[in-house]
Order: C-alpha cells, then sequence, then structure tokens
C-alpha cells in the first residue's frame, strides 16, 4: 500500500479518531466479542496521563478496552482467552530505535566473538571452524573488540596465520572495522600499492603493508568477494533474528540499512504467516545499492508485507566509530594525535540524497558519532529544511555520541531527532575518555543534556553491536553502569534518565520516530496490541533489579508470538 508521504499522520490520526467513534462508549453492538484480555498485573499505559488500568482487551488485533475489569467484562464472550498477569508488569510493546536485523541473523548464524580476550583466543575459534567449513569457503564471524583484551591494540594478519585454505573475515563489534587473514588480502589484491578509499583506511605496518584490519569503506576491498547469501539462507537468518527479538521482548524495530534482499526475504517470511516483528525500513545508501535506493524514491512510501514493514526512511553515513578511531572529530583524537577521524559519505552525498528524500516525503537518518560528523549532518539538515518545517520530516541523526554543547542545542531547534543506544555508553565508558579527553566526554552519551534541550529521544541497541535485550538498555539508561554496577553511582550519573524516560524511548518515542505515535507506543484504545510482559515492575524495583528482569510474554497485533513459560487462562468471570 502507498503512503501519502506528506499525510501520513494525519491519516492515520483520522483512521484511530473512526475507530474511537465506532466504538464510542463501549457500544461494540454487534461486534464480535473480544480476543484477549489481560488482567491482574501492573499495567503501564505510557499515555499522556500515565493511566495505569486494570484490564486490557483486544479484537482483530487493536485495543478496544483499558480500563477496569467490569468494562473488559462487559466485551468478553465464551471464546476470549483471559490472560491472567499474575502480579507481572505489563507495558506497550518494546521497539528498538536502531538496529541491524541482517546482521543480527548473520551473526547468530557465524561465529560470535563477543568477550574473546585475546586475538589467541579468536584463532582458536576460527581453526576449530575451519575443521567444519567446505574447502576454499569463506570463515566469517562477529564481535571483537581489541578494547576488551591485555593489549588494547589492533590484531594483525599474522595473529590469523594457519587457518589453512579458508577466507577470514571478521568484523569488529561496531561493524566499522574488519580482521582478515592474509589469504583474505591476497584473494582481493589488497597489497601496500592499494590507496585508501575515500571514507575507509586501511591500517598498515611500519612497512606499508596492510596489517589485516580495514576501517569502514575499506572493509569493501575484501567483503565484496564474500558470496551472497542464498534466498534459503537469508530467510533463515532473518526468522532467526525476528524469534530472539521477540524473545527479549521487542515488537518491531527500525533497521538501519535495508537493502532489496532484506525487504524480499521479509514478504516471503511474511507470506509464510512468521512475521512476527513490526520492521521500519531505513533503506541502505552504500554504493551496491544506489539503483535500489533510486527506485524506491521513485515508488515513494509505502508499506510491504501486509502492513509489518513500513518503507519511508533512508540512511546515510557522515561517519565511522569511535572505537575503531573512524568517528569525525572537530579536534584530533587525544589517543592518536594528528587522526581526524573519518567522513564516510561526502557533504555532497549527504545533501544530494537528502534533498531527494525531502522532495519526496521520504525521512533521513544518518549515522553521526563524533563531533564533526553531528555538525556536518546538523548543517547539511538546516540547509535543507524548510523553516519551521524541521518536526514535521522528523529528520534524525542515529548515535550522537560525541556532540559539541552548543550543538546539541540546535536539535530540538532544527526539529531532529536525536537517536541513541543506552548501552553503547556502558560498553564504552572503559576507553572513551581515552579517545577524546575530559573536556569532550561531557558532551558524549549526552542524554540528560538532549531531554533537557527538548529532545524526544527514540531509543534502540545498535544490534549487534550490543545486545538487542531492551531491558539491557533500559538498565543502562538509568544507572549508567555495567552489569557489575560499575562504576560505584554510575559513569557521569548527571546523565542518567528516569525508568519512565528510558521505557519512553523504547516505546512512545521509538513511535514517533517512525511516524506511528497514533498507531502504537502507548496502551489506549484503537492503537496495536503490542505489549510486552515482564516478570517483575521495573518501575518499582531497585535499579539494579531491573538486569534482572525477564521477558514472560511478547504479544504482537494480537498474536502472542513468545511465551516463556504456560501464561494461565481464566474462564470469563475471574475471580475480584
Amino acid at each position: 500500500m502507498r503512503l501519502d508521504p506528506i499525510g501520513l499522520v494525519m491519516a492515520a490520526g483520522l483512521m484511530v479518531g473512526a475507530f474511537l467513534t465506532a466504538g464510542a462508549g463501549n457500544g461494540w453492538g454487534e461486534e464480535p466479542a473480544t480476543d484477549l484480555v489481560f488482567y491482574n498485573g501492573a499495567i503501564y499505559s505510557m499515555d499522556a496521563a500515565s493511566t495505569t488500568p486494570a484490564a486490557v482487551a483486544v479484537s482483530g488485533g487493536r485495543i478496544v478496552w483499558s480500563g477496569d475489569l467490569a468494562g473488559a467484562e462487559r466485551l468478553a464472550g465464551p471464546e476470549t482467552r483471559w490472560i491472567d498477569l499474575e502480579g507481572k508488569t505489563m507495558l506497550p510493546g518494546l521497539v528498538d530505535a536502531h538496529g541491524h536485523l541482517k546482521s543480527l541473523g548473520r551473526s547468530l548464524a557465524q561465529l560470535q566473538l563477543e568477550g574473546t580476550t585475546s586475538p589467541a583466543q579468536v584463532r582458536d575459534m576460527v581453526l576449530e571452524a575451519a575443521k567444519h567449513a567446505p574447502a576454499g569457503s569463506w570463515i566469517q564471524g562477529r564481535g571483537w573488540d581489541q578494547n576488551d583484551w591485555d593489549l588494547r591494540e589492533f590484531p594483525t594478519w599474522r595473529d590469523l596465520d594457519g587457518i589453512g585454505g579458508h577466507a577470514v573475515y571478521l568484523r569488529r563489534v561496531d561493524g566499522h572495522a574488519v580482521w582478515v587473514n592474509r589469504k583474505a588480502l591476497d584473494l582481493c589484491g589488497v597489497t601496500r600499492d592499494t590507496a585508501d578509499p575515500e571514507g575507509g583506511r586501511i591500517v598498515r605496518g611500519p612497512d606499508g603493508d596492510p596489517t589485516g584490519i580495514l576501517i569502514d569503506n575499506a572493509a569493501d576491498l575484501v567483503s565484496v568477494r564474500i558470496p551472497d547469501p542464498t534466498p534459503y539462507e537469508l530467510d533463515r537468518w532473518l526468522s532467526s533474528a525476528i524469534r530472539h527479538c521477540n524473545s527479549v521482548g521487542l515488537v518491531g524495530m527500525h533497521d538501519a540499512g535495508s537493502t532489496a534482499d532484506v525487504l524480499e526475504s521479509l514478504n516471503r517470511i511474511a507470506r509464510r504467516g512468521e512475521l512476527t516483528l513490526h520492521v521500519y525500513c531505513m533503506l541502505s545508501s552504500e554504493k551496491k545499492d544506489l539503483g535500489f535506493l533510486t527506485a524506491e524514491l521513485e515508488r515513494g512510501p509505502h508499506e510491504e508485507a501486509g502492513g509489518m514493514v513500513v518503507v519511508r526512511a533512508i540512511k546515510l553515513y557522515a561517519d565511522g566509530a569511535l572505537g575503531s578511531r573512524g568517528a569525525a572529530l572537530l579536534e584530533a583524537y587525544s589517543d592518536d594525535a594528528g587522526n581526524l577521524g573519518l567522513q564516510i559519505d561526502s557533504t555532497e552525498k549527504l545533501e544530494t540524497i537528502s534533498k531527494q528524500a525531502l522532495e519526496r516525503g521520504f525521512q533521513v537518518c544518518t549515522h553521526a558519532i563524533g563531533d564533526r560528523g553531528n555538525r556536518v549532518i546538523l548543517d547539511v539538515y538546516e540547509s535543507l529544511l524548510p523553516a519551521n518545517a524541521g518536526a514535521e520530516r522528523r529528520f534524525r541523526i542515529e548515535h550522537c555520541q560525541v556532540v559539541s554543547p552548543q550543538d546539541i542545542q540546535r536539535f530540538h531547534k532544527l526539529g531532529v531527532i536525536p537517536s541513541m543506544q543506552p548501552t553503547h555508553a556502558t560498553s564504552d565508558m572503559y576507553w572513551a575518555e581515552a579517545r577524546v579527553g575530559k573536556e569532550r566526554i561531557k558532551g558524549a552519551y549526552a542524554w540528560r543534556k538532549f531531554l533537557d534541550a527538548g529532545n524526544r529521544l527514540p531509543l534502540g541497541s545498535d544490534f549487534p553491536v550490543e545486545s538487542p535485550n531492551p531491558l539491557w538498555g533500559i538498565y543502562a539508561a538509568v544507572t549508567r553502569q555495567d552489569h557489575d554496577g560499575r562504576p560505584d553511582g554510575g559513569w557521569y550519573p548527571e546523565e542518567r534518565m528516569t525508568v519512565k524516560e528510558a521505557v519512553g524511548g523504547f516505546t512512545v518515542d521509538a513511535a514517533y520516530g517512525e511516524f506511528a505515535e497514533d498507531d502504537r507506543g502507548t496502551i489506549e484504545v484503537g492503537k496495536r496490541a503490542d505489549f510486552t510482559v515482564i516478570d517483575r515492575d521495573i518501575f518499582r524495583v531497585s535499579p539494579s533489579e531491573i538486569l534482572e528482569a525477564r521477558v514472560t510474554l511478547t504479544v504482537v497485533g494480537g498474536r502472542v508470538v513468545y511465551e516463556r513459560e504456560a501464561t494461565p487462562s481464566r474462564p470469563p468471570k475471574p475471580a475480584r
């Protein structure tokens, strides 16, 4: 279904308004009885009035009652399933506002290198995988981070020596650097004479030879030779990723860099009735995807897969990542003199594609981590957005990790949405200050400064860079501590969020970030029946207990898509 790029929000509001009018005063008349009723729990609507209804009723995938138990009883019939929450907590369905679905699926199918403690450990894992891999095949993995090792330096191809007849391609945890072996370099013709591509860097040794580390766009020198997954493999990857997302309570995600094959796979999965995750697509603007992007811009914003997939945003890159020193900084890295980082997309590309998107009703979402990267794209947005129209267009900056204090104020002024990931702070805090120094760190991971400036903060994880578990994100936002409770009191604790603000980032603000606030994000009559049920009340327990919370039920469109254990069902007249 094609979406009107300008009147989308108005149309959604009219649709919900008509729905509410039809059901006004609970006079549902001859309408079918409700499918589900949830009761006997702590239900947080996250609406403007912060209501806590005693029961919620669902029919046809929509919420038809949110209020007292008696009202839900009046709408019930003999086939209604009554779900006794048994004191558990029900939230609007949690949404990750920035993740990578294909990468998550691939990481689940390949070597998972998170938590490795040395290059030698990674080599052992690769050697074990090589024993079972077909001759001549590529061995891939993701998740290594040299900052977690005793020697916090990039590894080299020599650390992967002796792998045999396999090319090895291992992505760093942030996806902005890769570590390859000598066979991969030789196979792809990467030598001391190979020039650094625009927006990328080949790390070289003292002799000028490539070390096996390729930063940002330099990774394309090797990745182009890796065979694409077959449609069957891709469907398996995405299905696995979707199930994993549901299991941690996610009902939706914003896919930062959707490609043609991902959309095709999501439609195949939907036709099988297995698409149990709302996917908001930011179309990839990488060089290999520009033809696809051009065709999608011409087509205009639209829905696919029965409305479970929305295509109305694009993804650009202002710079690289802080961990691999590719984030673009206004001044050199404090721990790498002379290095200002990398601007990935040229300013001309940022301007050209943003302008095309603006004209065709698409939202622009740009990756920017360093203070220079953020300023470059803010300048581009300011030059293109019509006066006072920024809030309507809802252009976004993804990550906003290190931002000059004066630029934080510009986000609200321009109507630009800062889309942030709380767990990045608690993963990076061990080394981030060394990268940027004591002054610039004051504008890093600065959630409170953004909130106090009047901004809404859609929150996510950037999975698989971080775990997709949104409860871990809420914990990080509220405590600014790692899972061991370090440091005492939190890292720069003045930037902490409240529980309500953090939950709002995964619900109401995530919905706002994709123009869906009239359709979901709160528990209100007329909205989609998307819920996340957890085993404790995170609004009332100590912040440290949030980390221990477990998802027991995930509901998407009135359909239970994940159930940790059998949830008690009662007859239509529950004891009160």
